[in-house]
């Protein structure tokens, strides 16, 4: 079954609204507004949850509303929210540039010695086998 966000509930294979959940959503986004932290905003609405769930609910598009869900925030009220979380994460430091990763070549030149039966185990003959490779750089 999949998971039904915070202010909806599921009727006759529908999503609806559940009023009063959809009420603290809103309240929840304007108290992130209004400058209160993640938890107090969750808090001043009645709800007893973590700030990482606070933070994915005010990032969950679905309360923008979809072919299934209906709207809960509207676009503006949600693109406020989401610039002011990335302008307290970076005035935290809290946000990172991204550090570009380095490319590295993959190793194409081996070498090995000259294998000599040493096992009568097909598999202890080849991991002595494999001890013998080495790489050219």
């Amino acid at each position: 079954m999949r998971y039904i966000p915070y202010g909806y509930r599921i009727e006759d294979g529908k999503a609806v609204l559940d009023e009063e959940q959809a009420a603290k959503v809103v309240g929840l986004f304007e108290g992130y507004l209004s400058g209160l932290a993640l938890r107090a905003a969750a808090e001043k609405v009645g709800l007893d949850i973590y700030h990482g769930t606070v933070k994915r609910m005010l990032g969950n598009k679905k309360y923008l509303g979809d072919a299934y869900y209906p709207k809960i925030v509207n676009q503006d009220t949600f693109d406020r929210t989401d610039a002011e979380r990335i302008r307290r994460a970076t005035a935290l430091g809290r946000i990172r540039e991204a550090k570009e990763k380095l490319k590295k070549k993959p190793q194409t030149c081996f070498y090995a010695e000259k294998v000599e039966i040493k096992y009568s185990d097909p598999f202890k003959q080849a991991e002595y086998a494999y001890s013998l490779i080495e790489s050219e750089g």
